[in-house]
């Protein structure tokens, strides 16, 4: 459990050792840390320092940069300092050591910088999954859809469709409430309910474009499948440009679904290479074949794999959708079968043609206008909510306002779970902001 009025210290940079190590601290007590390990005054703020750093009975410990950055302009509102010194283990606990000496220091729990700039008003949860993704992004796509929610492009969209909410609430409340009131509209059916239908349109088509974001974040999922012997698991490691797969000339030596990951297009392009599907008796084999056919349902593409060194069995089912592939064309063909791309593990012939051929699928289905798009299953949740609400609100004119509100505000709670910014105060400040009620 978190607590706020404890000054926290962790470890921010890479792994060590490293050749420079980023100790972070924040909290209360952060001026009196410094003054402890340095024995001078708390540095200007933002300006980097070089100092000595010692320990508790004056030995040097290390020296290095201290920065200095005052709440509440800091990542978590609070006091913040970073010791920039070298990254040795041994430096590193020595630190620890002195810092744990001081009273109302401690180290940081997972995430717990994080949350103290989200409790701070920093940083709302969007801004936080972003900051996230941005540092375990390892594509360009995900860098860019990462970077536009970290820096607050998501949020900005949500804030203003909640404060179009509020204005709608606090219209209609003013209608029930203030009736009698010459600033307040006589009716607000015309410009809250268009308002609000808009409103749902927009959510809508942001909800189609969710799944893009999703598939940018957790990746393209292709699926390698066919018959035993196929050049499936020698396609997959030539693709990965490694030895993922082990690869025989015994039939069923695939018996799991590996998976690795490439870029494509700059894309997270998930592969997943499977048992050959045939008809058999052997348990171990039977239950690879059934998750299988499990990856091939779940896939966002399927690569089906035959050998075209010999000739396709007749009436063999070819997925309608799959991109169909030709393997072995280092050696004769035998395949009268017409394939989308024909190549060769062997020799890297025809790699780049299924490369490119995965990357047009790809961008068919992931083209986005905008990187102001949702990518988790739980900003689809809440808006899917929201949009439920909204539409609750504008399916039956007849019902009483004060029910149809109730709607409205069923649809900012759930807008304000996205972003973590639960609207439930700022109703009466609009109200009596924009009709002067009370005057």
């Amino acid at each position: 459990m978190t607590r706020p009025n404890e000054t926290i210290y962790a470890l921010s940079s890479g792994a060590l050792p490293a050749g420079v190590a980023v100790v972070r601290l924040s909290g209360p007590d952060v001026g009196t840390a410094l003054d402890r390990l340095t024995g001078n005054d708390v540095p200007s703020p933002r300006h980097a320092t070089l100092q000595t750093i010692r320990t508790r009975n004056g030995h040097v410990l290390d020296k290095g940069l201290v920065l200095f950055f005052p709440g509440p302009n800091s990542f978590t509102g609070e006091d913040v300092a970073e010791l920039h010194l070298h990254g040795g283990r041994a430096v590193i606990e020595a630190l620890y050591r002195e810092l744990a000496e001081i009273p109302n220091l401690r180290r940081a729990e997972a995430g717990e910088f994080s949350r103290r700039a989200f409790e701070n008003g920093k940083l709302d949860l969007v801004e936080i999954e972003g900051l996230a993704d941005l540092i375990a992004s390892e594509t360009e796509m995900q860098r860019r859809l990462a970077v536009e929610q970290s820096t607050g492009g998501l949020s900005a969209l949500y804030d203003g469709w909640a404060k179009r909410l509020t204005r709608a609430r606090a219209l209609i409340e003013a209608e029930l409430d203030f009736a009698d009131e010459d600033d307040v509209p006589g009716s607000v059916s015309d410009q809250v309910w268009a308002d609000m239908a808009s409103l749902g349109h927009e959510i809508r088509k942001h909800l189609v474009e969710a799944e893009m974001g999703e598939i940018i974040r957790d990746g393209f999922k292709v699926v390698i499948a066919g018959e035993p012997n196929a050049g499936k698991s020698r396609l997959m490691n030539a693709l990965v440009k490694r030895e993922v797969a082990i690869v025989t000339d015994i039939a069923g030596t695939t018996r799991d679904v590996l998976q690795a990951d490439i870029s494509v297009d700059g894309y997270l392009v998930k592969l997943f290479d499977t048992a050959g599907l045939r008809e058999t008796l052997e348990p171990v084999e039977r239950e690879g074949i059934r998750r299988a056919e499990l990856a091939i349902e779940d896939a966002d593409l399927v690569l089906f794999v035959e050998d075209s060194s010999r000739k396709a069995p007749a009436g063999h089912l070819l997925l309608d959708s799959a991109i169909k592939i030709g393997t072995k064309s280092d050696l004769p063909r035998r395949s009268e079968r017409g394939y989308d791309v024909v190549l060769s593990a062997e020799t890297g012939a025809g790699l780049d043609d299924l490369r490119s051929l995965i990357g047009n699928h790809l961008k068919d289905k992931v083209h986005p206008q905008s990187m102001a798009i949702a990518s988790r299953a739980r900003h689809k949740d809440s808006l899917s909510k929201c949009l439920s609400a909204i539409k609750a609100s504008l399916d039956d004119g007849q019902r009483d306002l004060d029910l149809r509100a109730e709607e409205l505000r069923a649809a900012s709670d759930a807008l304000g779970r996205v972003t973590g910014r639960v609207d439930v105060e700022n109703l009466l400040d609009v109200i009596f902001g924009e009709f002067c009620i009370g005057k």
